[in-house]
């Protein structure tokens, strides 16, 4: 499964860096990231234990995974499931790309990819409603921590 999505943002990309490559921040603004803690054994790794969920009406599914960031630019983020138990897991990635859009603006493009089957039906459209509250929150936060 794959989604993306993209909201503006009225902040430079030099703002909005360091909130996307802390995965710690995205449960205040990702709806579908309802927890997001270092992993206190990553020796030095940018690593976090994160809760994933969705719900569709009484149905809910809530997953834990391991996930380290992979890369941190001015140019966005990626983070990618990294499970230290020896086992085989499908793939997730969260990987947020920041666009300049004029002097004072970006455009950012955040996609979601899982490798394994959906647990729940319509995750798509729950994908694409959490996304679509994802770039005000984002932008909420962004006002914050600019006061």
């Amino acid at each position: 499964m794959d989604a993306t999505f993209r909201t503006r943002l009225a902040f430079p990309p030099a703002a909005v860096a360091p909130v996307v490559a802390d995965l710690g921040s995205y449960p205040g603004w990702l709806g579908i990231v309802h927890a997001a803690v270092p992993d206190a054994g990553a020796d030095g790794e940018r690593a976090w234990l994160v809760d994933l969920g969705a719900s569709i009406g009484p149905l809910r599914r809530t997953k834990r995974v391991r996930m380290v960031r992979t890369s941190a630019t001015q140019g966005g983020a990626r983070f990618e499931r990294d499970e230290r138990d020896g086992r085989d897991h499908p793939s997730w990635v969260l990987e947020a790309e920041l666009v300049p859009d004029g002097a004072d603006g970006t455009d950012l493009v955040m996609r979601l990819h899982y490798g394994g089957a959906p647990q729940l039906p319509l995750l798509d459209v729950v994908l694409g409603q959490q996304a679509a509250r994802a770039g005000a929150r984002l932008e909420q936060v962004l006002r914050d921590a600019a006061d």
